[in-house]
């Protein structure tokens, strides 16, 4: 998946070669274009609309996979008989309405509860197993972020090795060669992009590592007295460390070619070892096709409406 300036564009390569796309265009609500330009709270907004689009492709590509699956699997018709067709009846405007409503929510939703769970767990654990040996509340949320890297690399880990999820992330990877190929002034060949890294400053996975070290800190200036009190403050302060951590990431990418400061980005870096995967020529030309498609409508979309004469 490809965000441009207005439009989103998934594209899905299907069982006979065909390359299918899901083209999205963003909703510019006015009130949230004016929440994006405020400081730490666009962060806020941002990984929340990133979280409901995000779901709505992913549930794209889940659909185009199991269309081809029913098709392959299905039963073929004996000689001089009609092969059935599968009447679908298309939903009205208020179905799609409410099921494009419905995706966003889980997406959001599902956001929510895995960084809750990331938050939570940590300081339960940590409080539990080492909370009543030392009070040195620094040390004690050090460790907590120290839980919650071991947790997150160890399910990042385990579940990379499924089927599914490396090849996600091989799509992943072959994102990150596009753009690099792109922001190099390249030509966009299977050729040019496989010469770049999967790794990318800009990328979700460097934010995820950077809310642990922002956590770190904000945490530490909230005392606490209690294990539950430890545990609603996190909750209370998520939104603080998100848009924090947000803000360093815009950072860190600005100083991607300092010298010296490029290397405060490579904490996120490091995990993206995990997140991509090195792709095949294939995801290449499938991410490839995504990308000039949504340069494509961009293009469309930006181009000035012609004045009546």
């Amino acid at each position: 998946m490809f965000a441009g300036r207005k439009v989103h564009v998934t594209a899905v390569r299907r069982k006979d070669n065909e390359i299918a796309f899901l083209e999205v265009p963003k909703e510019e609500k006015a009130w949230v274009q004016k929440l994006k330009k405020i400081p730490f709270l666009r962060g806020l907004v941002g990984i929340l609309e990133s979280s409901a689009y995000g779901t709505r492709h992913l549930n794209f590509s889940a659909e185009m996979f199991a269309e081809d699956e029913e098709e392959e699997t299905g039963s073929k018709p004996s000689e001089g008989q009609a092969k059935p067709v599968k009447e679908k009846e298309e939903p009205g405007l208020l179905g799609k309405m409410s099921m494009m409503l419905g995706v966003a929510v889980i997406g959001i939703l599902s956001f929510i509860f895995g960084k809750l769970i990331f938050t939570l767990v940590p300081a339960f654990l940590e409080q539990v197993l080492l909370g009543g040996i030392f009070e040195n509340r620094v040390l004690h949320n050090l460790i907590e972020g120290i839980i919650k890297i071991v947790l997150l690399v160890a399910y990042i880990y385990f579940i990379s090795l499924t089927p599914m999820m490396k090849r996600l992330f091989q799509y992943h990877g072959a994102e990150h060669k596009v753009i690099s190929a792109y922001e190099a002034g390249l030509e966009l060949t299977v050729r040019n992009v496989q010469k770049f890294s999967t790794l990318h400053y800009r990328c979700g996975s460097s934010f995820i590592i950077f809310t642990v070290i922002v956590g770190v800190i904000v945490y530490s200036f909230v005392p606490y007295d209690n294990l539950w009190e430890r545990l609603y403050q996190r909750i209370l302060l998520l939104p603080v460390v998100i848009g924090i951590s947000y803000e360093v990431l815009r950072w860190t990418n600005s100083l991607r070619d300092v010298p010296v400061l490029r290397y405060l980005g490579y904490p996120g870096l490091w995990l993206q070892l995990l997140t991509t995967k090195q792709p095949t020529d294939d995801q290449v030309e499938v991410s490839i096709a995504s990308f000039n498609r949504m340069r494509e409508l961009d293009a469309e979309l930006l181009a000035p409406v012609p004045k009546a004469s």
